[in-house]
């Protein structure tokens, strides 16, 4: 009975024995697989081309660390209505041509082949960066260590990111958008002395309310919104959370009221207005 009960046992220590061998190899490689990345760790992967592509979440380390710069290769308008904040825009002479972008970066990294640097543009259908890159790659300096940013702006403002307007954007909506909704990010008691016609008001942790309650289009999440304030800062923080409403084209003006108010810009102007509201100043066109 002892020898039947130890032949039994040895095919059992036999597949225990091989189990925890298997276990032993199978945990090193199991852990060096990498986790599925989520949608702010995933870019295009689209086949090789001049140009290592970055997620979103590089992106904004890159841009949070300043360890290289950003171009922002569309035209001036484009970057003025919105762009990432911190990218710089070198703007092309036309839609083919690519001569100025390269001539542009090669002066800012002559004879440096292994200069790092990201280019964007508008998107993964955008062919700017890509025109780019690959003269870039073909240049004189053959330049070879630097990015792409391919999901472009419209990916970085679906994941809730803010971009930045500047004064001749700014304008651009003011003067062209009439669905477009201006939020003014001052103190209560400044946005009640003067604003810019038919503006909001919305604090610092008051964008779930102003979705809510009207200040803020619920009905069109796609509705242009831009917030100015007397500090940029203040304008970028208020610009973060509406995006974070799903308001995916929202951003904040680089300036100040200050700058609006002494500009071109007839801000008192009601007859932008939605709907007929306005406030009770005169009209001043």
């Amino acid at each position: 009975m002892r020898n039947i009960q130890n032949r039994l046992a040895r095919p059992t220590l036999t597949f225990g024995a091989l189990l925890a061998i298997g276990i032993s190899i199978l945990l090193p490689v199991q852990a060096d697989c990498p986790a599925t990345p989520n949608i702010f760790q995933a870019s295009l992967l689209e086949p090789p081309q001049p140009g290592k592509e970055l997620s979103t979440e590089q992106l904004q380390k890159i841009l949070a660390s300043g360890q290289m710069p950003v171009f922002d290769v569309r035209f001036e308008l484009e970057y003025a209505i919105s762009h990432i904040p911190g990218a710089v825009n070198i703007p092309p002479v036309n839609n083919t041509l690519v001569d100025r972008e390269v001539s542009q970066i090669s002066a800012r990294f002559p004879n440096e082949p292994h200069a790092e640097f990201v280019l964007t543009c508008n998107g993964p259908f955008c062919g700017k960066s890509k025109r780019v890159a690959a003269a870039l790659a073909s240049s004189a300096t053959r330049y070879d260590r630097f990015y792409r940013y391919q999901l472009g702006l419209p990916v970085w403002r679906a994941l809730g990111n803010t971009v930045q307007t500047d004064f001749d954007g700014f304008a651009y909506i003011f003067n062209r958008d009439k669905t477009a909704v201006f939020v003014d990010a001052r103190s209560p008691q400044d946005f009640s002395a003067d604003t810019v016609a038919c503006a909001v008001n919305i604090q610092p942790g008051e964008a779930t309310t102003a979705n809510d309650d009207g200040r803020l289009p619920l009905l069109d999440k796609g509705a242009r919104v831009v917030v100015f304030a007397d500090d940029p800062q203040l304008a970028r923080k208020v610009a973060s959370e509406i995006a974070k409403k799903a308001y995916w084209s929202s951003s904040y003006f680089s300036g100040t009221f200050a700058d609006l108010e002494h500009s071109h810009l007839r801000i008192h102007s009601w007859r932008r207005c939605r709907n007929g509201m306005h406030r009770a100043e005169t009209d001043d066109e």
